[in-house]
């Protein structure tokens, strides 16, 4: 997947440690007229640097680097997400044509999930070409890889082509800063030096409280955490 010598190592109570020339910019939720996640616009493209540092206990006052404070405000970044591969988790709903698998507890509430009827209806109505396309985009636009659509004929992943790149995500919607947008198979390798399983496109917690460190659970959107 990943054929860069891009990574990201999570240091122990500290900041993620970005290699590998990553190009970063930020990625802004944008609307339709009703309020539903529709697209993503890119502004801000940060100065490449082949090593940086990201702040992930949201208290650095240099964001989206790490200044240190960290070890001022005794951040815990300790990391409960779960080490299994992603379909050993996943629910999976058949549809005619199309295939969705589910992992809940990925969900950074980015809400691409809902316009249209939801993902989750459109996937049992996949036979009708138009709806299809409307499913396979929506899911493609998921940040977290909570879900991911598959063709149930060749029994492939239909994932979107991103390229190696780090997103921080703005949700204006929400009036709140997201999480980091790992995209094109980053490898993230825990403070014990355990290699999560590398997948197309991953979000990180960078307001410090996610419950399922160092995935992003959503929780940004309730406290309105922001980059500023």
């Amino acid at each position: 997947m990943n054929k860069t010598r891009a990574r990201v190592v999570v240091s122990k109570d500290g900041p993620y440690l970005v290699s590998g020339d990553v190009r970063l910019s930020k990625q802004t939720i944008v609307t339709d007229q009703q309020g539903g996640s529709e697209s993503w616009e890119e502004s801000t493209l940060f100065k490449p640097q082949q090593t940086y540092a990201l702040c992930r206990c949201g208290h650095s006052a240099s964001k989206p680097y790490c200044d240190g404070a960290h070890a001022k405000v005794g951040f815990d970044g300790n990391e409960t997400a779960s080490r299994r591969p992603y379909l050993s988790e996943a629910r999976t709903i058949e549809g005619p044509t199309m295939v969705l698998t589910d992992s809940e507890k990925l969900c950074a509430f980015a809400r691409f999930c809902d316009p249209n009827g939801q993902i989750w209806n459109q996937v049992e109505r996949s036979d009708d070409p138009a709806i299809r396309e409307l499913f396979v985009r929506q899911v493609g636009n998921c940040p977290s890889g909570r879900l991911v659509a598959w063709d149930k004929k060749t029994k492939m992943a239909v994932d979107s082509a991103y390229p190696v790149s780090i997103g921080l995500i703005e949700d204006p919607a929400q009036a709140c800063s997201g999480p980091i947008w790992l995209r094109g198979g980053i490898p993230v390798i825990a403070a014990d030096g355990f290699e999560y399983e590398v997948r197309n496109q991953v979000t990180l917690c960078r307001c410090g409280q996610s419950q399922n460190k160092p995935f992003c659970d959503g929780t940004h959107a309730q406290t309105k955490f922001t980059s500023a």
